[in-house]
Formats: structure tokens, C-alpha cells, sequence
């Protein structure tokens, strides 16, 4: 176990590392003053650093005794482009960003556990620590590995962490199998012929086609995939027309969503579907249609072997405070390239109440400060475990 007293020493300096990052949020591929901070503290920590896979990524090596086996312990440090609301000492500096999930807690739990396992040396072998990039859906973790991260950094495993509001912050969720669903986004144009509204014969109506598309959609879920098979299908866009020309049936609508499913045999029907769906209506009504379908973040599957060190490690700092049958999230994460790449878990660390129900990608959401102490011997912890000396 590592030594609590000396995390407990380095909490003040933590918590003012973490509130400076939140005061201080940087969107996806700009996080230079972050990436900065983060190669700053660990080359004083004495750990060998790597800058600019996935362009402000930072990768930080720290190798003690002659052990072979090498970890990976993955970090996301952007903000999201949305305004903070609540008032706080260290609210966001810059007007329409904030740290709305966390990432800027994550980023302090990886520095602090560098800090301290290069203190204490007590493992063999090799820890990457992945500060990675653009996670809220900028592709990140795809660039760092495109940009040759495993060629430069092989690993034997990899882990990753995220904080979880209506976990007590002395509590961690650790469960094998599928802990985040793929992410995928999806664009249908129906292109009809405008005309006057009230004449509607003369033209070839895309909204009604439309209706007749948005009302069909959820049966995809409902009556074509497996119903022991999560999945979500969500139009969360329709461009139509406009509000000052009611008197117009327009040539075009666009409608946007997001599909999400644990399994590739899923998400392979929900491209599948939504597209013979959009054909079908448009074949219906006349018109014609330009679907696409764009594959962006695969699952998240938690690897058996990986999943039993995370809850030994989980265990040996909550005791029985660890929850084994966590419920999947239909949130998306790229740390999925990551885990296909070699065995990998993602492992959830507890963030306390939802202050007045904010949860994540709320504008009034905080990680929080208490957690820093569980989540630092988390990852102390899974590295000694795994490199024993």
C-alpha cells in the first residue's frame, strides 16, 4: 500500500493544481497550457517526458528495477466548450469553457500518483502516465496512437479512470464487460422540391417525409434489435425551413443524431437500419435522400485479466466500498482505442453527491477536491500491485 501519510502531505498542493486547471480550461488539441503544467511537475518529479503525440499530449516514463512488465495509466485533460454558471473562487477564466466532467481531476490524480510512486520507488518495472487530449469527441486518443503511442510506448495493459457523481468519494465501481457504449454520429438530408405552402401538390414535401422518418426511428430499437441488447438510436437535430417564411415548404431537411450500442454486431444494424429506414421514406414520398453514417468512438469493454488487478487495487484502498455490478454507461469514451489496442479497465472513482443534480456536462459541475486522496492511492496502489518489487 502506499504511504497514505506522505499523499496526505501533498493534498494542499494537489487541490490548488486542481483548481488552477479548472479556472484554466482548454478545449480539445489546445490544451498547451495544461500539457505545459503537466510536463512542467513530472520532469521535476524526475520522470522521462514525451511532448506532442496527438499534438498536446504528454506521455511521462518513470522505470524503477529490472521488472518487464509495463503499464499504461491514462488521464484526459480537456475542457468542454459550454459556460460555467455556478460562482466559485476558481471559476472559469474564459467565457464559454469550462471543466463540466472532471478532466481537470483526472489530470491532478495522474500527476499526484507520478509524484508519489517516483518518491517511493516501490514496484519493478515500467509506468507510462497517458495525459491525453480532445476526449470530448475530438479524437484524442486515436491521434496519440496514430501518432505511433504504442510503437513508442508498449504496453501489457492499460487503465483508465473517471469520476462518477453518487459515489461516496471514499468508493470506486470496478466491473468487467462493457462499461461505455460506442458513439457514432449520423446525418440524413431528405431533398424534396419546395413550394408555396399552400399548394403543396406542386412540390414534393421533405418535412412531412421527415415526420414520417423521426416517428419510424425508435422501432429500430424497439422492434429490429435484439431486446437483450442495449442500443440507442437519437435524432438530436432537425434543420428545416424558416420561422419567417411560413408560408414555404422548403427543398431540404437535415436531421442529426447519435447511435449508441455495447456490440460491434449492433452497432454494424444500427448504421445498417437508420439508413435503409431513410431510404425507405424517401422512396415513399418521392424524394430523394443522402444518408452517412460516421463511426467515431468503439465500446468500452473492460478486459477480464486487466479488471481483476483494477479491483484488487480498488479493494486494497476502499475495502469492501468497491462496487462490482456497476451499470454500464450510454456515455462514450475514447479510451476504447486504447483498450482494443492491449488489454485494458476503466474503473469509476466516487465523486460524492450531485451538488443541487448537477452531473456531468452540467454548467454548475465540480469535480471534487476530497476525492483527490482515494484516487491517488487507486493508482499508487494498481502500479505497486502489478510491478511488485
Amino acid at each position: 500500500m502506499p504511504h497514505q501519510d506522505l499523499i496526505q502531505a501533498d493534498l494542499p498542493f494537489l487541490r490548488s493544481l486542481r483548481q488552477d486547471l479548472h479556472a484554466h480550461p482548454e478545449l480539445g488539441f489546445e490544451e498547451d497550457r495544461t500539457s505545459g503544467i503537466v510536463s512542467a511537475v513530472l520532469e521535476e518529479a524526475g520522470l522521462r517526458v514525451h511532448r506532442g503525440l496527438g499534438l498536446t499530449g504528454v506521455v511521462g516514463t518513470l522505470q524503477v528495477g529490472t521488472g518487464i512488465r509495463t503499464i499504461g495509466l491514462r488521464a484526459d485533460m480537456d475542457a468542454l466548450a459550454m459556460p460555467e454558471q455556478a460562482e466559485r473562487p476558481y471559476k472559469s477564466k474564459f467565457p464559454g469553457k469550462m471543466h463540466a466532467c472532471g478532466h481537470d481531476g483526472h489530470t491532478t490524480l495522474l500527476l499526484g500518483a507520478a509524484r508519489h510512486l517516483a518518491r517511493t520507488r516501490n514496484f519493478s518495472g515500467t509506468v507510462h502516465f497517458i495525459f491525453q487530449p480532445a476526449e470530448e469527441g475530438r479524437g484524442g486518443a486515436k491521434k496519440m496512437i496514430e501518432d505511433g503511442f504504442f510503437e513508442l510506448f508498449p504496453c501489457d495493459a492499460v487503465y483508465g479512470l473517471h469520476n462518477m457523481p453518487g459515489l461516496a468519494v471514499d468508493e470506486m465501481a470496478v466491473t468487467a464487460g462493457p462499461q461505455l457504449a460506442s458513439s457514432d454520429t449520423w446525418r440524413v438530408t431528405f431533398k424534396g422540391v419546395g413550394t408555396h405552402g399552400a399548394k403543396p401538390h406542386l412540390g414534393k414535401d421533405p418535412i412531412t417525409a421527415s415526420g414520417h422518418f423521426l416517428s419510424a426511428l425508435q422501432a429500430i430499437v424497439g422492434r429490429v434489435v435484439n431486446p437483450l441488447q442495449p442500443a440507442v438510436v437519437s435524432a438530436c437535430s432537425v434543420q428545416a425551413g424558416d420561422p419567417r417564411a411560413l408560408n414555404v415548404i422548403p427543398d431540404i431537411v437535415e436531421i442529426g443524431g447519435t447511435a449508441r450500442a455495447y456490440s460491434a454486431e449492433v452497432r454494424d444494424q444500427l448504421e445498417v437500419e437508420i439508413g435503409r429506414l431513410a431510404n425507405g421514406v424517401a422512396t415513399m414520398f418521392g424524394i430523394d435522400v443522402l444518408y452517412e453514417f460516421h463511426r467515431r468512438i468503439p465500446p468500452v469493454i473492460n478486459h477480464a485479466d486487466a479488471t481483476a488487478r483494477a479491483l484488487k487495487a480498488a479493494r486494497a484502498v476502499c475495502g469492501d466500498k468497491v462496487i462490482t455490478d456497476f451499470e454500464p454507461s450510454t456515455a462514450g469514451d475514447d479510451f476504447a482505442f486504447f483498450g482494443n489496442a492491449v488489454p485494458g479497465a476503466y474503473v469509476w472513482l466516487g465523486n460524492g453527491p450531485a451538488v443541487d443534480g448537477a452531473l456531468h456536462h452540467n454548467t454548475a459541475y465540480d469535480f471534487n477536491d476530497e476525492a483527490i486522496r482515494t484516487g491517488v492511492a487507486f493508482w499508487a496502489t494498481l502500479v505497486e500491485q502489478e510491478l511488485a518489487a
